[in-house]
């Protein structure tokens, strides 16, 4: 019953390989540089890339159930080389975004031409739909909380039902592992809606010191992303804060009836990052 992770060293990735690891499944991971990929005593790492898909043939020999990152562009070849090798379970890791069926929805589309490659290959397969990750706040605020403790955004009283990549990788684990998630499609929130305003204090409570937030206007805050995002990622973003605030999200307790656990809150998440926030030396000199 061995298990291939890909993307085995990303965010939800390596919660992954960890819950494999703790529930005594045999665990292969793919990784692009496995010297550097510093995952559990046991693992098998093998090199590869999904995006040259001939180099998971040594990895897939063998196994029978596989998590897979998503790449659009090289899916079906990926689920292809993986059914001629055996694959019996693939569970994908996906996107509530696939909800939007607008066809303006960058997210939707990348993830959407993923769960079709594995529907279209007959495979029992499970779509692990994640709405907000919690993890989107370190490359949106980090820089700044780091060096500044300062945090400026649109929208300060858009609640976001973010979501812990660990209560990701754990429905992915239980859909893996577990009989009776075929043909499932899981659409994963926290447990609570919190405004952007209160993200930030969490994040201060956790690492101990004020960080202050301003509120900024859509227009600059669409200059001040699109340095580090590509526009459509840009409109995506403001698209779903700006409906936040008129219409707020209603949490699911989707990862609860999944694992038997509750969704881990946002303080929780903030406590596990709090090193990730910490302030650099020279914002620390200028206190």
């Amino acid at each position: 019953m061995t298990v291939l992770v890909t993307g085995a060293t990303g965010a939800v990735g390596r919660h992954v390989v960890d819950g494999l690891v703790a529930a005594g499944a045999p665990v292969r991971a793919l990784t692009r540089d496995p010297a550097a990929a510093g995952l559990p005593p046991g693992v098998e790492v093998f090199q590869g890339d999904l995006e040259q898909p001939e180099t998971l043939t040594a990895a897939l020999d063998g196994v029978e159930k596989l998590y897979l990152f998503p790449v659009p562009g090289t899916a079906r070849e990926v689920v292809a080389l993986a059914k001629e090798a055996g694959v019996r379970r693939i569970v994908v890791l996906s996107s509530s975004s696939v909800l939007d069926t607008s066809g303006d929805n960058h997210s939707g589309e990348h993830h959407r031409a993923v769960e079709r490659a594995v529907e279209g290959s007959g495979i029992d397969h499970t779509f692990v739909r994640p709405d907000e990750f919690a993890t989107n706040v370190l490359w949106k605020w980090g820089h700044s909380i780091r060096t500044e403790g300062v945090v400026r955004a649109p929208y300060g009283n858009a609640p976001r039902v973010l979501i812990h990549e660990a209560d990701v990788a754990a429905v992915a684990v239980t859909a893996l592992l577990e009989d009776g998630h075929t043909g499932q499609a899981y659409v994963l929130t926290g447990p609570e809606a919190v405004t952007q305003a209160d993200q930030v204090r969490a994040i201060a409570d956790a690492v101990g010191h004020p960080i202050v937030f301003e509120e900024i206007t859509p227009d600059e805050a669409r200059e001040q992303m699109g340095r580090v995002m590509p526009p459509p990622v840009v409109e995506m973003v403001l698209g779903y804060l700006a409906d936040a605030v008129a219409h707020p999200p209603v949490p699911l307790d989707t990862v609860e009836k999944v694992t038997g656990r509750p969704a881990h809150t946002f303080a929780r998440w903030a406590a596990d990052h709090a090193a990730d926030f910490a302030r650099t030396t020279e914002a620390v000199a200028a206190v």
